[in-house]
């Protein structure tokens, strides 16, 4: 169940980084972007932690929030 939901996942970033992305304009305070961030969290802590990971760095990404280089743990 856990390598069906990390497939899905990562699918779902591969669709927003490479169709919904380019349209937008860049706007990520951090390095890597929010989403290559994502996509590190979800290969190297699975499915769960990697995504609570991710969703903790996009909460974090808002005008008021940091930036600057900010690797997976």
């Amino acid at each position: 169940m856990s390598a069906v939901f990390r497939k899905l996942l990562l699918g779902l970033l591969w669709v927003y980084r490479h169709l919904i992305s380019p349209l937008t304009p860049a706007s990520c305070r951090y390095t890597p972007t929010c989403s290559a961030y994502a996509v590190q969290a979800i290969e190297k802590h699975g499915p769960w932690h990697g995504g609570r990971l991710a969703l903790r760095r996009i909460a974090r990404c808002h005008p008021w929030g940091g930036h600057g280089h900010d690797p997976v743990p």
